[in-house]
């Protein structure tokens, strides 16, 4: 831990890095003064950087309450990670073909898959559609929805799907995406009713979007079966996805292979009730990963830097959390404005991907280094694999 900030009428905030932007701290700082927030106090990781009401980057365990805009709108938005039996070796020499194989394969983009489609839509599981259906029946605001449309789908911005290799030159495959569209709509939806409660009881926030839900609330008991089905569906959807980029390298890749080991499939973007300091309390990891002793993670940099699978130490002053990646340290316009198209192709050197203008924003200098985040984190996990991309795919 590298700082402890302690305010008056607020809880502690506790910060695993220095490089912390002001609005980051104001953002802490507001969470910090709520009632409900465990006295253990706000938790903030090396990547901590600005977001919607709460900083990305950051834990907030509460007690009889939860903050709908703090899990987010990309519910459920995590990694999967898996190790395959090949080796640098067993891979051609020229990887756009696989590339291009699983830019064809995996629907990317906006909507359903921007100008991609899937050519057959994967089988819905049917116990998470029978549960869709009773949250729709309940929630009619939820039902003009893509979720059968959208899984298998990697949507755009920072979710990626990556070829890597480890220390050994083990080849791995990671992806990284969410709840797509239904994550979305349920976010809005219920961030919306907890602003319209702070309304009707009158209740002043030091921000609008930390209006929240008490668990005294039949609003918060649907909230709450909302997001675990997001988080669910989250889960499957990397899980689609993942055997469709498999099944892709395998038309490219003769030699017979198989999965060695899968690192993890696991959120960093949700809220989940655990137990902390003797009390049970809902934990809300917004950019953050659960890292209890002998947990498994995935901490990605950004294309063209370095990736960590990591053991955690179970460190319990971050309610045994740590990092989620990077991090940004610029915003989408201001790295736009910042960096050219031959920026991004100089620091994506050696990697299969995009080099164009609408990927620009992905570029590793508009992130974090990830080296200093994993320094600020040693007691919070350590490192089993150090994995660098090969082939990096966006859904820009």
């Amino acid at each position: 831990m590298k700082q402890v900030i302690q305010h008056e009428h607020a809880k502690p905030i506790k910060i695993w890095t220095d490089d912390i932007a002001p609005e980051a701290l104001e953002q802490l700082k507001n969470v910090s003064t709520l009632p409900f927030v465990h006295s253990h106090g706000v938790v903030a990781m090396p990547d901590v950087h600005v977001g919607i009401g709460a900083t990305v980057g950051s834990v907030i365990a509460t007690d009889h309450a939860v903050i709908p805009a703090a899990v987010g709108v990309d519910i459920g938005c995590g990694i999967n990670a898996v190790r395959l039996s090949l080796n640098a070796t067993d891979l051609p020499d020229n990887l756009a073909p696989i590339r291009h194989q699983i830019e064809r394969d995996v629907p990317l983009g906006m909507g359903t898959g921007g100008s991609h489609k899937h050519k057959n839509t994967p089988k819905f599981d049917s116990e998470l559609a029978q549960r869709l259906k009773q949250l729709m029946t309940k929630h009619p605001s939820l039902e003009k929805n893509q979720a059968q449309r959208q899984i298998g789908t990697l949507g755009s911005g920072n979710h990626f799907i990556e070829i890597c290799l480890d220390q050994n030159d083990d080849v791995w495959v990671m992806l990284h995406s969410g709840s797509r569209g239904i994550g979305n709509l349920i976010g809005r939806y219920f961030i919306e009713k907890a602003k319209r409660r702070m309304e009707a009881f009158g209740i002043q926030l030091p921000d609008a979007d930390l209006a929240y839900l008490s668990d005294d609330s039949e609003d918060f008991k649907d909230y709450v079966e909302a997001v675990q089905w997001a988080q669910d569906y989250a889960f499957e959807n990397r899980r689609v996805m993942m055997d469709k980029t498999i099944a892709s390298l395998r038309r490219h890749i003769k030699k017979p292979f198989y999965i060695t080991q899968e690192a993890i499939n696991c959120h960093h973007n949700y809220v989940e009730q655990e137990e902390h300091f003797g009390r049970h309390v809902w934990v809300t990891r917004k950019g953050a990963i659960r890292a209890r002793a002998g947990d498994l993670g995935v901490i990605p940099g950004s294309m063209g830097q370095r990736s960590y699978i990591v053991r955690g130490k179970g460190n319990l002053d971050s309610y045994c959390s740590c990092a989620h990646g990077a991090g940004r340290k610029l915003s989408r316009t201001q790295a736009r404005k910042h960096f050219t198209v031959d920026d991004l192709r100089t620091q994506t050197e050696g990697v299969e991907c995009r080099k164009d203008a609408a990927v620009l924003d992905e570029l590793p200098s508009a992130y974090k280094d990830i080296d200093e985040v994993m320094a600020n984190q040693t007691d919070l996990v350590e490192v089993i694999h150090t994995l660098k991309q090969i082939v990096c795919i966006k859904g820009a």
